[in-house]
């Protein structure tokens, strides 16, 4: 490998989410904003919407005959 051309590795990095949750991680940068983490993720947090899904099955079943 060549020397110095490789980025500075932060073994403790702070990763700020939108909704105020903050985690320490590794990184190459020296703070980490995300917009959605596993806080307040709706599939990790189980608040999906079926709804959206039920929709696309009723379009599919609409579609194909399939009552």
């Amino acid at each position: 490998m060549k020397e110095k051309i490789h980025p500075k590795y932060n073994n403790k990095v702070r990763v700020t989410c939108a909704c105020g949750t903050t985690f320490e991680t590794g990184s190459v940068k020296n703070e980490i904003k995300v917009d959605v983490c596993s806080a307040c993720h709706p599939f990790y947090t189980g608040q999906q919407r079926t709804v959206q899904a039920r929709g696309r099955v009723e379009k599919f079943n609409r579609r194909y005959g399939k009552e």
